[in-house]
């Protein structure tokens, strides 16, 4: 720890002079200047004009939006392909390649839904009342008089005493429920919730979509249903027709998708009270009554027919990868994997309006990610040979983020590296396009060493390392570090934070709220004229020198006690 103590110390002090020639006038070696001065002048190699110009390429009419198997994917592995040669990166596959084939299946659907509430039918309209999918390569899927049960929050937690199923049988059934975890009230403050239960105001993976899904198909159901509420699931009913209405992906696998039910599907918050209604039950009541430990599944006195017309195809999507070779002997074994993905939605010519109307230009989310990727790489290479990192750094920009996570994913079910012998994954999703900030913010604080690394660093940039501010976000389960943290590999997932230098205290919610609202998953994310880089170069420059050093140390970040990952890294590593 003394190590990585003067090593930030010694950050702090070259970052405050701006010159490498201070190390003369210190009490330190002329080599221990040398190897605390060759990351810090490195670092010069990151640029906004660098960010800014991969963004504008990225995010261009060009790139149509670089969705999975489309020409918009074929421009973008080629760019970043022809880029890390230019870098003088080799390529990240053993097989002499910068490519990861990611086999996946596009499936397109076009569903149709329909409630029975005794005399009465309620039939919804797609996608402005629902979206239905089904991951399944079938042609059509039916589900027909299928009895609907109302199953509260759909959360089973035994660490906090909770069931809401309850061992009813739901095989056959369609089940409706809340998104997000059960917001339980604090018993002494009714303003807050309950820290002691489902974390608080932090998402837990109970309230994230893809457990929902997986516990019906784990118990059965035909159909799961998802009410969605734009502020417990942290963007509006918008995002669910762009994310979820068109096409969805899932890895080529033998068999049925085991974690999906039959169909999958959201409906907006009205058309959901409408059906309860009908049914003779309130919305509010019945969301009040699931916040306790004794909730039951209601069932409802309705039934859904939901039919699921599918058009699939084989997809031969790719991760694009490359390395920089370690220059210890022994250490280059080891790997630290830096990943940002490059996909977003493509294009949707549906929506009225020239074709750059109609593009999903992911400017921010995720071009800015895989420009920093880019820039992260130019300052490695800037590293003289003989303080080159003495482990390898891997550089990927993984496919289909945005459809589940499926590149990272496929990544570590398929690893091209021993994943025991992987030390950290830093992931980089949306970079900060609004100033410096006085802090950093770090998604998943409290689960890793990582934590303590960030804040020696960030100290010597003058900054402090904290937990995210919007916790209710549920960030950590949204991005692809979660894929490495499942299998027991400590992540790293931080950016800058909300005390933005010069800007007022709410100046970080008001930029966050109104990206979402009106640019997030939308056609409108795209390069804007305000935006201020140079936030993002000091972000990089963090992520840099925290790679730097973990690829120097000989004390690898490690799981703190009571992550719930730690287990799986213990398995990997006896």
């Amino acid at each position: 720890m003394k190590k990585l103590i003067s090593f930030c110390v010694i950050v702090k002090f070259f970052l405050a002079l701006q010159t490498t020639a201070a190390a003369t006038s210190t009490a330190i070696s002329t080599e221990k200047a040398s190897s605390v001065a060759a990351p810090l002048k490195a670092v010069g190699a990151i640029k906004a004009e660098g960010l800014l110009n991969d963004i504008k390429i990225l995010a261009s009419d060009e790139f149509e939006g670089r969705s999975p198997g489309t020409n918009g994917e074929s421009m973008t592995v080629n760019y970043l392909t022809t880029q890390f040669k230019e870098i003088g990166l080799a390529p990240g596959n053993p097989n002499g390649t910068y490519k990861q084939n990611v086999p996946l299946i596009g499936v397109v659907s076009k569903p149709t839904m329909e409630f029975h509430v005794g005399e009465k039918d309620l039939s919804l309209k797609f996608p402005d009342d629902f979206v239905a999918f089904s991951v399944s390569e079938d042609k059509e899927i039916h589900i027909k008089k299928s009895d609907i049960v109302f199953v509260g929050y759909g959360v089973v937690a035994p660490e906090y005493g909770w069931d809401d199923y309850k061992g009813v049988d739901l095989h056959g059934k369609t089940i409706l429920m809340l998104i997000n975890d059960p917001a339980i009230p604090d018993p002494h403050d009714s303003t807050k919730l309950d820290p002691s239960m489902f974390k608080g105001d932090e998402m837990t993976y109970y309230g994230r979509w893809t457990y929902k899904y997986e516990m019906a198909a784990r118990l059965g159901a035909a159909g799961a249903i998802i009410i969605h509420e734009t502020k417990p699931a942290a963007y509006p009913y918008e995002v669910v027709k762009n994310s979820w209405g068109r096409e969805n992906f899932q890895i080529q696998s033998h068999g049925p998708n085991p974690n999906f039910p039959r169909v999958s599907a959201w409906i907006q918050l009205d058309r959901a009270k409408e059906l309860l209604q009908a049914s003779g039950f309130d919305f509010d009541s019945l969301k009040k009554a699931a916040l306790k430990k004794d909730f039951k599944p209601v069932a409802l006195r309705a039934q859904a027919d939901i039919t699921v017309k599918n058009t699939s195809k084989k997809i031969e999507s790719q991760n694009v990868i490359a390395s920089l070779e370690g220059r210890d002997p022994i250490l280059k074994k080891e790997y630290i994997i830096y990943t940002a993905h490059w996909d977003h939605f493509g294009i949707d010519e549906s929506l009225p309006g020239p074709k750059t109307n109609q593009i999903f230009h992911g400017a921010s989310d995720n071009a800015s990610g895989v420009a920093t990727l880019l820039e992260l790489a130019k300052a490695y290479k800037a590293l003289p040979k003989t303080q080159a990192p003495k482990r390898t750094i891997l550089f990927m920009a993984t496919t289909a983020e945005e459809r589940g996570l499926l590149g990272a994913q496929y990544y570590v079910r398929n690893p091209l590296y021993p994943l025991k012998k992987t030390l950290v994954n830093i992931n980089m999703d949306g970079a900060n396009l609004w100033g410096r900030t006085k802090d950093v913010e770090i998604t998943g604080f409290g689960k890793s060493t990582t934590d303590d690394i960030v804040a020696q660093v960030a100290a010597g940039q003058g900054r402090v390392a904290l937990p995210e501010a919007r916790p209710e976000l549920g960030g950590f389960f949204r991005a692809d570090q979660f894929e490495f943290a499942k299998e027991g590999i400590p992540v790293l997932y931080a950016k800058g934070g909300s005390r933005f230098i010069g800007k007022p205290e709410n100046y970080a919610r008001e930029k966050v709220d109104e990206y979402i609202a009106h640019d997030y998953h939308k056609v409108t994310d795209i390069v804007r004229p305000d935006w201020d880089l140079s936030g993002a170069v000091e972000d990089a420059q963090l992520l840099f020198l925290i790679g730097y050093q973990l690829a120097q140390t000989h004390s690898p970040p490690q799981w703190k006690k009571g992550a719930e990952f730690a287990a799986k890294r213990e398995l990997t590593n006896p």
